[in-house]
């Protein structure tokens, strides 16, 4: 089932924002990150449909309201539609969104589909349930972004996220992979975009306290102590603490890939390196 409430035009946003120089300046550094994001992996073109999806929490709020913020400056002209999946977890407080999204005049969908009773049912009490629930929200997003025409599946995910992505890779399953910041789905019939992909945590959730922005806690998955991912997260914290920057340099180095310095024969093609003649000692 889906709830559509079309909006014709974006009006100025009434949400409370700060008005104070520190929180302009955010502001200013978060457009900024995000913009060059954009630029560099031509995230966004002209005429694209971007569906920003939506989940209640500070990422997702703070990556429409900054892709708001650049639409009415950006070179090339493209429309945003804010999609929520309301996944029927119970006590979900269902009214906060459309609410919140009608203030701003945005655009916007609710799609209702239970697969919060899915993930109960089929995940064992204990186990985390991230996994699934992911695969099931992905699934009705997707399906909803190619029977209405999105160009682009915009995510939440940030630097942070990106690279603790890398470490879950790395420690629990053996590959050196991350999140791209721009990717085609599995079925190829996506482009999903990450423009919060060069924007660290801590930012947005100054951004997002400055905004007030209504918060919905997630109490699927939320709850899970244990999930591997706060693992790493409180891994990197600690290094933070003791190696300011580190979460930069690890983020920088994934920019930066020596193929020929690893040691993936798929990726690098060993087998024809040969000496070069001539070359002098």
């Amino acid at each position: 089932m889906e709830t559509l409430v079309a909006i014709p035009a974006i009006r100025p946003q009434q949400a409370a924002r700060g008005s104070s120089n520190t929180f302009r300046k955010l502001q200013a550094q978060l457009r900024g990150l995000v913009g060059k994001a954009i630029e560099d992996y031509a995230m966004i073109g002209e005429g694209d449909k971007v569906m920003v999806c939506l989940s209640g929490g500070k990422d997702s709020y703070t990556l429409l309201d900054i892709l708001l913020s650049l639409q009415r400056s950006a070179p090339v002209r493209f429309d945003l539609v804010a999609v929520n999946l309301d996944q029927k977890q119970p006590g979900f407080p269902e009214h906060v969104l459309p609410e919140y999204l009608q203030s701003l005049g945005v655009p916007f969908h609710i799609i209702e589909q239970d697969t919060y009773s899915v993930v109960k049912r089929v995940i064992p009490e204990g186990k985390t349930m991230c996994g699934l629930c992911s695969r099931l929200r992905r699934g009705a997003l997707y399906r909803w972004a190619a029977e209405n025409g999105a160009t682009r599946v915009a995510l939440g995910h940030h630097r942070d996220d990106i690279v603790e992505t890398l470490f879950l890779n790395l420690f629990f399953g053996g590959r050196l992979k991350a999140m791209a910041p721009k990717l085609r789905s599995e079925d190829g019939r996506h482009i999903v975009i990450r423009p919060l992909a060069y924007v660290p945590e801590r930012e947005i959730a100054r951004y997002a306290s400055a905004r007030k922005f209504p918060i919905i806690p997630c109490t699927l998955c939320g709850s899970q102590e244990n999930a591997q991912r706060r693992t790493i997260k409180k891994m990197l914290q600690d290094w933070e603490v003791q190696y300011p920057g580190r979460t930069e340099s690890i983020f920088s180095a994934l920019r930066q890939v020596e193929a020929g310095h690893l040691a993936d024969p798929k990726l690098f093609d060993f087998a024809a390196l040969q000496a070069l003649a001539g070359a002098e000692p």
